[in-house]
């Protein structure tokens, strides 16, 4: 189905608002799949993100401005969502021994394993949202879209 059939409308747009719109809309329902896989879970995307990043440091900390940088939703609370992560212990916060004024954040074992356990279901939910595209389409589509990203340039 087209995105016009999608959003049942029968206006012609233009391009360039037929794509955003387009984008946006199928954005948004990849965001839905993912969530029905973190649901049992209990964690949103962005603590899912924030829990990847922390795995992606190989046991090194980070502090926030780097999960910040690194945040896919970059208006996230990355202080709210680490602590919500501690709470939960997936992730703990210590002072740096060599500059007290710095945070340093870790993943826990508990968050290490739950990423374990929800590698295999985010693999195969990926594989199910690009079922219908070979790996030449997307190969194709991530060069789009980085091209899309560099607007900002």
């Amino acid at each position: 189905m087209n995105i016009a059939q999608e959003i049942k409308t029968n206006h012609e747009m233009e391009i360039t608002t037929k794509t955003v719109i387009n984008l946006m809309y199928t954005a948004r329902i990849i965001e839905e799949a993912i969530l029905e896989v973190l649901k049992p879970s209990r964690l949103t995307l962005p603590q899912y993100n924030v829990l990847r990043i922390l795995k992606g440091q190989a046991r090194k900390p980070a502090n926030l401005s780097t999960i910040s940088e690194r945040m896919i939703h970059s208006s996230s609370n990355t202080t709210r969502l680490v602590d919500k992560l501690i709470l939960k212990g997936f992730c703990e916060r210590t002072i740096c021994k060599n500059n007290r004024r710095k945070v340093e954040i870790l993943i826990t074992e508990k968050g290490l394993h739950l990423l374990k356990n929800l590698n295999p279901e985010m693999d195969a939910n990926n594989k199910r949202i690009l079922k219908n595209m070979s790996h030449k389409q997307q190969d194709e589509i991530n060069i789009t879209l980085d091209a899309i990203r560099n607007f900002k340039n």
